[in-house]
Formats: structure tokens, C-alpha cells, sequence
């Protein structure tokens, strides 16, 4: 939308609504407030480009959930729907400019972790008292999702085997804490000559170890990989490998990541909540039926099943 201020200028401006609660919503709840608040902080705590958050309002009867406000960006998003990889501008662009485009995201994890005292800077993400370590509370907070989830009485036995999986593989060292994006993928960045010019969908945001984004970024392409050869296409098997994420993020960082297997794996676990809620409002919505096993929701269950069995990246490759 364009706000007119007179002769002076005109804003060009996005609103972010929750959703409503009748539209079978993904996550249990936004809290708007704090995904704004997320957006000022790292705005004046940080290089990286958010959007301006201008305001934002809790009282749900003005637009029929809360909101908030933030100044239009303009530029080129890698979409979901067909993937990237399916054909879409990020295949159309030259080896040398996807390149810049993947550097240039691990830059933003990079610097969006590089926020000093991430847990006093970002202490709205934490619960208050919680002595847990930040992946600790994480993975809790994950399981919650998850009952939240088979709360309608379809539970998942992959899922929750991923959970039994996690905690007899526990890393021995978890890492620092740091401000997780949470949703931390080039379908959630704007760009601009490869160069990303907007850093999008806050809900995710937590404190949590630097691996737990660059896992997510790691497997949510190899989840539009494994499509695209599913369906034989050719896909960009050369994108966001394991093995140079990781060497790049250690460059650009300081730090280089650790126990990698299990957060991938963790990765794919969250990721399978999420796409088990999906899958659910189609079956709400009559787009598509319940199947006789829950753990067919997953559209990647065969990707978690060779995590916990430890093939996968044999199978697919890291390098």
C-alpha cells in the first residue's frame, strides 16, 4: 500500500497480519509484538537488512488480528511456489552470480550472529528465570510444537523417534548462544543483483547455537533438491552443498560449526512438524485426505528416516 503524506512524500508501506485462528494457522501462535521487536533490535544492533519497522498493534480488532508495519522493499525473491530450483530467476542466473547470491546469504547468518550478548540484547526470545541452555529450551520448544501438532490425536512415531534420536546423540558441546533467524533460507530474503536487500519472517526467531540456522539453511534447499529428483529435474545440486556452507560461514565468522549431522537431522525434524500442520489444513480445507498412517504427512520422511539412520549424506554427499 502507498501512504500519502501530503506534497512531502508518499510511503510505500507492507502490513503484516496474524492469521486468524479459523484458518488452521501453521504455528500455534505470532506474537507480532515480538517479531517487531526482533526486527527493531537487529536493525540497531546489526548491518543487516531488515525492513523498517515502523509500528505495530496487539489489538486484534482493528484489522481482525494484530500487526505491524514496515516500509516496502523492492526486489527479487527465490519462490517457494514452483521452487528455485525448479526454474525460476536463481536458474536462469549465471554459476558466477548464484555464487554471490549464496555468500552473500551465509553473510547475513554471519553477521546476524556476530550480535554481541545475544542474551541480553534479544532477552524478549527467552523465558523468564530458564536456567536451560539455549539449545536445550530449543528442542523443548520444538516439542511443544510438536504435541501442539498431534494434539488432534494423529501422532507421529517418525517424529517422535527423531526426538529419542536427538537425545541419545546430544552434542557433547553445544556451542555459544546466539540470535537464531530461526527461518533462515533464501526464500525468506530479498535480493537485489544478488545481494540480499531484505531479511524476512521473523516468527522463528530465537536464542539458539549458529548451527541450528545454518543446518536449517543446509537442508531446507536439499528438501527442493530431493524434489527436483524425485521429478527428474535438474534441480542446483551445486548450491548450498553441506561442506561449503560451513567452510564459508567459518570464513566470514570465526567460528567453525560443529556436530553437524545432528543438526541437520534436527533440521529435518522441525521441518517435518511443520509440513505434518500443512498437510494438515489441506486435509481441514478437503484438499486432501487423512492417510491411514500419520507419518505419510511428512512429505520428506524418507530424508528423516536416512538421517536417523545415519546414509543420508553418504547417500547425497556433503562436498
Amino acid at each position: 500500500a502507498d501512504a500519502d503524506a501530503g506534497e512531502r512524500c508518499v510511503h510505500r508501506l507492507v502490513v503484516r497480519v496474524a492469521p486468524e485462528p479459523t484458518s488452521v494457522p501453521v504455528f500455534p501462535t505470532y506474537d507480532l509484538v515480538r517479531q517487531f521487536e526482533t526486527m527493531r533490535l537487529v536493525a540497531q544492533h546489526s548491518d543487516v537488512a531488515v525492513p523498517n519497522a515502523l509500528w505495530v498493534e496487539p489489538d486484534p480488532t482493528v484489522l481482525g488480528g494484530e500487526f505491524f508495519v514496515m516500509e516496502r522493499v523492492d526486489g527479487q525473491v527465490p519462490p517457494d511456489v514452483l521452487p528455485y530450483n525448479f526454474g525460476s530467476w536463481v536458474t536462469e542466473a549465471s554459476d558466477a552470480e548464484r555464487a554471490r547470491l549464496q555468500r552473500s546469504a551465509i553473510g547475513v547468518l554471519a553477521d546476524l550472529h556476530a550480535i554481541p550478548d545475544a542474551s541480553v540484547t534479544f532477552e524478549l526470545l527467552a523465558v523468564p528465570g530458564d536456567d536451560r541452555s539455549a539449545l536445550r529450551a530449543h528442542v523443548d520448544a520444538t516439542r511443544e510444537y510438536y504435541e501442539w501438532v498431534a494434539g488432534d490425536g494423529h501422532r507421529h512415531p517418525l517424529l517422535e523417534g527423531g526426538f529419542d534420536w536427538l537425545e541419545a546423540h546430544w552434542p557433547d558441546d553445544e556451542g555459544p548462544t546466539v540470535l537464531s533467524w530461526g527461518d533462515a533460507r533464501i526464500g525468506n530474503m530479498m535480493f537485489r543483483d544478488f545481494e540480499p536487500v531484505a531479511v524476512l519472517d521473523w516468527e522463528m526467531a530465537a536464542l539458539a547455537p549458529p548451527e541450528v540456522d545454518l543446518a536449517w539453511t543446509i537442508f531446507l534447499h536439499r528438501f527442493f533438491e530431493d524434489i527436483a529428483t524425485q521429478m527428474e529435474l535438474p534441480g542446483l545440486p551445486a548450491m548450498f552443498r553441506r561442506a561449503q556452507v560451513e567452510a564459508t560461514y567459518a570464513a566470514l565468522s570465526g567460528y567453525t560449526p560443529r556436530h553437524m549431522d545432528w543438526h541437520t537431522a534436527y533440521a529435518a525434524l522441525r521441518h517435518g512438524i511443520v509440513m505434518a500442520q500443512v498437510q494438515r489444513r489441506a486435509v481441514h480445507f478437503g484438499q486432501t485426505e487423512m492417510p491411514a498412517d500419520p507419518d505419510d504427512l511428512v512429505m520428506h520422511r524418507a530424508t528423516i528416516e536416512e538421517m536417523l539412520a545415519g546414509t543420508y549424506w553418504d547417500r547425497v554427499g556433503i562436498d
